[in-house]
């Protein structure tokens, strides 16, 4: 079943498109990363997912409930954590959660909350009032408020922005859980490393569009290769090598894109007939990073 069935959604407020024909499927099971720089539409689109705001055309659809047509139905299989800070001063954590349970019509659910506050690290907070927690405790509090329906399908919109290490390993732990007994993630982050070790599938989306869609390992090895790494002893490079590069070398050091290791022999030969020597040499496979820059330096509208 597709968990999230995105068709064309397009999105403009006045002169600015955030969203220009938006189209993926995100299978039911997947953990599924959603990745762009700052202005590329990524929350205008989970807004859109959540129905807090209506696409000017297209349409989503959640475990194939439309989320306008059928939003209550759509909501209740989707929890979403925002990006905001969020929260009711009013109300101890617990009340939050059973506060939120009763949204979904859920009158008897302290034993589900009892185990998400425990698995986020929030057991010793359940009477405190939220405007006494510190910013890790909130973002751990909207974590455990997307989850407390037990929702197939989890939206993280950046959850580990500005938090601790112990909160990112507790958080992951937990999530890795849930989509290992079958929940659907889609995580946007700007931590390119969390999406790589965590993704299986990814989409970018550059000014609104998609860009790259794809499996992490396809992705890794279509796009980007592995890299040379070489620290030369002057700026020595070779101009024919010079396309090669994945990003203006620092201190000497340069790092050539390749996308077979044979390749390896000809760069080596062209150092030598230039007179070039090598203080050092690095073979390394292309991370998500370097894959998410040279998509995002690419002229692609």
């Amino acid at each position: 079943m597709t968990a999230i069935e995105i068709s064309n959604v397009q999105k403009r407020y006045k002169a600015l498109q955030a969203l220009g024909g938006v189209s993926l499927k995100i299978e039911e099971g997947e953990f599924f990363g959603l990745l762009g720089p700052n202005g590329a539409g990524k929350t205008t689109l989970i807004s859109i997912i959540a129905g807090l705001i209506r696409a000017d055309a297209g349409g989503v659809k959640i475990h194939g409930h439309d989320v306008v047509s059928d939003f209550r139905a759509a909501r209740r299989k989707l929890g979403v954590v925002p990006q905001e800070l969020v929260f009711d001063p009013f109300f101890t954590v617990r009340e939050t959660l059973r506060l939120q349970s009763g949204y979904f019509g859920l009158g008897n659910n302290d034993k589900w909350i009892d185990e998400v506050m425990e698995e986020l690290g929030l057991a010793n907070k359940a009477d405190t009032n939220m405007r006494a927690l510190s910013g890790g405790m909130k973002r751990r509090v909207l974590v455990a408020q997307a989850l407390v329906h037990k929702p197939p399908v989890i939206v993280l919109d950046e959850p580990t922005a500005g938090v601790d290490v112990e909160l990112r390993q507790t958080l992951w732990q937990f999530i890795t859980r849930l989509n290992r007994e079958g929940h659907t993630i889609v995580l946007t982050t700007h931590y390119l490393e969390e999406a790589q070790a965590m993704c299986k599938r990814v989409a970018m989306l550059k000014l609104g569009k998609v860009v790259a869609l794809d499996t992490m390992s396809q992705l890794i090895r279509r796009i980007s290769g592995s890299q040379l790494v070489l620290h030369l002893p002057h700026n020595t490079l070779p101009e024919e090598l010079v396309p090669l590069l994945n990003h203006p070398p620092e201190d000497n050091k340069y790092s050539l894109r390749i996308n077979d290791y044979a390749e390896v022999e000809g760069i080596l030969a062209r150092l030598r007939q230039g007179g070039i020597s090598i203080d050092e040499m690095q073979l390394q496979q292309a991370d998500l990073e370097d894959i998410f820059l040279q998509i995002m330096d690419e002229n692609i509208v």
